[in-house]
């Protein structure tokens, strides 16, 4: 009991400091995420004179199979360029134990993306991930994906508590 006293002031602390952030997040039916689907999403309009950072934001449960995840992260600007990243990010310590955060079968991981950016330019952002997993030895990337149950992202003020 006193355990969940804890978290739930704490998410109610986090909320509150978090007033500025903007999330959006989009499910991955039945955990099966194939390797041609793109999870996109428009970004809101921001302060061309603040800078942000942007988080991705994603959910797995104990049916993910691998250790880290690689993902390929496009960022479109109005005027039509791509800065394109390919990102690994580790999902679990050396003896298997998941690293995100949560109780039960589904874990939460907050992945760092860009620091410090500013959107300058007025228009539309996208936002494009899918991933890019492979088998070792494999040339073919795994489809489809198990275990990735939802994707998004989080926009902050840069240097907002709570990192």
């Amino acid at each position: 009991m006193p355990r969940t006293l804890i978290a739930v002031l704490w998410l109610l602390l986090f909320g509150a400091c978090a007033s500025d952030q903007i999330a959006d997040y989009q499910s991955i039916d039945q955990g099966l995420w194939a390797k041609d689907h793109k999870i996109e999403f428009d970004l809101p309009a921001l302060d061309s004179l603040r800078q942000y950072d942007v988080l991705l934001s994603l959910r797995n449960s104990n049916d993910y199979p691998f250790n880290n995840l690689f993902l390929l992260v496009t960022m479109t600007h109005p005027d039509g360029f791509a800065e394109i990243d390919t990102l690994e990010y580790r999902m679990a310590a050396p003896d298997g134990t998941w690293l995100g955060v949560g109780s039960g079968n589904i874990k939460d991981n907050l992945l760092a993306y860009k620091e410090a950016m500013t959107f300058e330019k007025t228009g539309r952002y996208r936002l494009s991930v899918r991933h890019a997993l492979r088998n070792n030895g494999e040339v073919q990337g795994v489809s489809p994906l198990k275990g990735i149950v939802e994707l998004g992202y989080q926009i902050k003020p840069h240097g907002q508590n709570g990192d």
